[in-house]
């Protein structure tokens, strides 16, 4: 069994300049490359993770909150919040800077579903995590609840057999 793995020791943080090329005709940053960038991003963290070659297995919604325009500077930071059997949760936050207006803000934020495989594609065991921070521990206990969700969403989980999610819903 791998040895456990604190929440610190997969960080990555990945930054792009938006270029003309990254941008749709209203010279903001096209969703499909800031999906790319995120997934590389996301990927790299669970490989340091899990030391192992990673799959995506899902992405939870990602909303646009704020449009990232040509010449930003795009940095994501992703974290694995929760290792599974094979399986991990990661947390990608996105910003965007402006550097000669001296501004950035939070654009993007989601979780991605990786999975560890050896050489042949099987799955293959991961690290457990261990949780330090306050942020670090509600990020680790919640991550079971949102697996629960995407494995219901998915037909692979019965909503009856989701314990996590019905305590949110359980009526006293």
């Amino acid at each position: 069994m791998p040895q456990p793995k604190y929440a610190r020791e997969s960080l990555t943080t990945m930054t792009e300049m938006v270029l003309p090329n990254d941008t749709n005709t209203l010279n903001n940053l096209m969703g499909g490359r800031l999906l790319h960038w995120m997934d590389i991003a996301a990927a790299i963290c669970a490989q340091k993770h899990s030391n192992r070659i990673v799959v995506t297995a899902s992405v939870d919604n990602v909303s646009f909150s704020e449009p990232i325009k040509l010449g930003n500077i795009v940095t994501m930071q992703a974290k694995v919040t929760r290792a599974f059997n094979s399986s991990m949760e990661v947390k990608i936050d996105v910003w965007a800077e402006d550097i000669p207006a001296g501004t950035r803000v939070s654009t993007n934020q989601a979780f991605y579903t990786f999975v560890a495989v050896d050489q042949n594609g099987r799955p293959i065991e991961v690290p457990a995590l261990t949780a330090e921070t306050e942020e670090e521990k509600e990020l680790y206990t919640s991550a079971l609840r949102r697996r629960q969700l995407r494995l219901v969403l998915a037909g692979r989980m019965k909503p009856q057999d989701a314990t996590e999610l019905r305590k949110l819903f359980a009526m006293e």
